[in-house]
């Protein structure tokens, strides 16, 4: 048993020794004593079964006010644990016993009907007590379990925030070191077959790869910066205005690129920076699948009539890399509201994207 149980079941016996005291007169010290003992063990039974235990102790209660203690504690504990009507039916039973109980055993002092009014008073405060605490109980349960759903809820947008911000970071990647790692990869194959070229040529070539690899790790720095507490905030991101530069790379690794800029203004930034990484992709992926070819690059577009873009170069048959790139692209573009379409044209390979340009 509980402490709690422990200091209640003594309660109850102390309130039953004063009752038997008080009516020993009239039963018999020796019938009070014993029917007090058996109401008190009727406690631990009323914890347990609270309907039985309780209709136990009110059938000694008709005959023996000594039991009285144990019979009203029981109607407590159903009016806490049971619903309304089986505590109706068990408090109702109480009040039919204590009636009986006053015929038999009239209280001195005090007429029968005051007797029956207290009873009735009594026990509806009891059932009263025990079904707000019933209530109180149910609430504060229910509050315990949204609050534990909605930690749940917590940890679960934490942990789709998570993926998400990885998701992101992964593109990012992508795009960042995808570019620069296949301008490296132009020069050290021009290291690589011309191995007879001048040692100007050659010297220049190497340092290309060496500022390719260093702006490659520099911008992974950035990119997962944000997974470290300690870390510094990420550098700019890149913008529209940063094409030029990215184009002008691409030109200076051999690639031949064509761009018409017909944009009018500068786009938002998310539509700029997405426009940025399209172009990026695109020339990366014109590197890898058709190397010497030339890329044209197009791009239209103003305030309240969206941006376009449009890259082409020659299609040579199926893509040999894993398409992660546009898939990533599709997703990136998608979030910034717009559309991508990606596929060959005739003997060109065609990438379209649409962004929104509010005004």
């Amino acid at each position: 048993m509980t402490r709690f149980r422990i200091l209640t079941t003594a309660g109850i016996a102390a309130l039953t020794a004063l009752t038997a005291w008080a009516t020993a007169g009239s039963t018999g010290v020796a019938l009070a004593v014993t029917v007090g003992i058996a109401a008190t063990l009727t406690v631990p039974v009323v914890d347990r079964w609270p309907v039985a235990g309780t209709l136990a102790a009110t059938a000694l209660a008709v005959l023996f006010p000594v039991a009285t203690p144990a019979a009203t504690f029981g109607v407590l504990v159903v009016a806490q644990r049971r619903r309304f009507a089986v505590v109706a039916v068990v408090a109702s039973a109480g009040v039919v016993a204590h009636a009986v109980q006053g015929l038999v055993r009239p209280a001195g002092g005090l007429s029968y009907w005051w007797w029956l009014l207290l009873m009735v008073v009594g026990y509806g405060a009891l059932v009263g007590w025990g079904q707000l605490s019933q209530a109180r109980w149910a609430l504060v349960a229910s509050l315990r379990e949204r609050a534990r759903r909605a930690e749940a809820e917590q940890a679960a947008r934490v942990a789709e925030a998570q993926i998400q911000e990885r998701t992101r970071i992964a593109r990012e990647m992508h795009d960042v070191l995808a570019h620069r790692l296949s301008l490296v990869a132009t020069y050290a194959g021009a290291l690589e077959y011309r191995p007879d070229s001048s040692p100007e040529r050659l010297a220049q070539a190497a340092g290309v790869v060496r500022d390719g690899v260093s702006q490659a790790l520099a911008e992974l720095r950035e990119v997962i910066g944000v997974l470290r507490d300690d870390a510094d905030p990420p550098g700019p991101q890149p913008v529209f205005a940063d094409l030029p530069r990215l184009v002008d790379e691409a030109r200076a690794a051999g690639q031949t690129v064509r761009l018409e800029d017909r944009a009018s203004g500068q786009p938002p930034e998310l539509v700029g920076r997405t426009a940025y990484r399209v172009v990026q992709e695109g020339l990366t992926n014109a590197r890898r699948h058709a190397p010497g070819a030339v890329v044209t690059i197009a791009l239209s577009g103003q305030p309240g009539t969206g941006l376009s873009l449009e890259i082409g170069n020659p299609y040579a048959g199926g893509p040999s890399g894993d398409g992660l790139g546009l898939t990533g692209l599709s997703e990136r573009v998608t979030l910034a509201g717009g559309q991508l379409m990606a596929g060959p044209v005739g003997d060109t390979f065609q990438l379209r994207v649409r962004l929104p340009w509010p005004t």
